[in-house]
């Protein structure tokens, strides 16, 4: 059983919920101008470490057969076998109950919009199949998770939680059109959506240039509405020179780094941003 386990956490790579947890934590300390309540933190971490959760594994479950004919992907456990469909659909039902009961636990507010939450994170997966802007959905149901953390210490909604939503979705989209580079070929073969596969490759790095400029703005605004001070503008520098740096690892016709510009700088950044708010509101 431990080992099933292992395989299903390492099927969504749930490693990479460490990634997710900044930005919903940067809505919970804004919302709180500080640190929120023991109870509080407890249960944002386990709605967004399950809201992260239910949205992987119904994208494996969901993409299984694309997985399977992309070479990139065709070695994940559901293709591989080395887990099973209904494996795979209990942890997401699972995930599903363990989200909504942690928005309950917060406020009503948050159990609410929970629903909602979990239709946006898990029908991001279908949208390649009609759309190129699959990324900007997926942004977007990653900006819920500032948005979550907002609502579920304050217990309302405001011009803030949208602001916050809107940084993510376009740093996490620009990204993304990045990552999809690399299934140029396979997505015009198959007729799957995707701005390099609508645009090309070239103009897909503009795309995410763009996207990550609006980012850094959109940052430095948040700094300017909430009057975060020095700290923050230093953090806002730092993250503005690694989405610079994240784009000089990868070119049009180099994307042997785009692991590392994928996972390991934007972790960075996620943890950036988060400290130097935080640190900021306390000073």
């Amino acid at each position: 059983m431990i080992y099933k386990l292992r395989l299903l956490l390492d099927s969504i790579r749930f490693e990479h919920t460490l990634f997710a947890l900044p930005f919903a934590y940067l809505g919970m300390v804004l919302a709180a101008q500080g640190l929120p309540s023991l109870y509080q933190f407890c249960w944002i971490t386990i709605a967004m470490a399950s809201a992260r959760t239910l949205a992987m594994s119904c994208n494996r479950i969901i993409d299984r057969e694309i997985d399977a004919k992309n070479p990139r992907t065709s070695q994940r456990h559901i293709p591989a076998g080395t887990i099973s469909l209904f494996e795979m659909s209990s942890m997401a039902i699972v995930s599903l109950a363990v989200f909504l009961t942690a928005a309950y636990m917060l406020n009503e507010l948050a159990f609410i919009l929970a629903p909602v939450a979990a239709i946006i994170v898990v029908g991001y997966s279908y949208t390649k199949r009609f759309t190129w802007l699959s990324h900007i959905v997926l942004g977007f149901a990653d900006g819920i998770a500032p948005a979550g953390g907002w609502i579920a210490v304050s217990g309302t909604f405001s011009w803030e939680p949208v602001l916050m939503a809107l940084l993510v979705t376009t740093w996490i989209a620009g990204f993304d059109i990045l990552y999809s580079c690399q299934d140029y070929d396979f997505d015009v073969d198959h007729k799957l959506h995707s701005i390099p596969q609508r645009f090309g490759i070239e103009a897909a790095f503009w795309w995410s240039r763009i996207l990550h400029l609006i980012t850094s703005l959109l940052l430095l605004l948040l700094g300017v509405l909430f009057s975060l001070g020095l700290v923050y503008y230093i953090g806002w520098a730092v993250v503005s020179a690694l989405l610079v740096y994240e784009h000089r690892l990868v070119s049009p016709r180099d994307l042997t780094k785009l692991n590392m510009a994928f996972f390991n700088i934007n972790s960075y950044i996620a943890v950036m941003v988060f400290a130097s708010t935080l640190v900021a509101l306390y000073i």
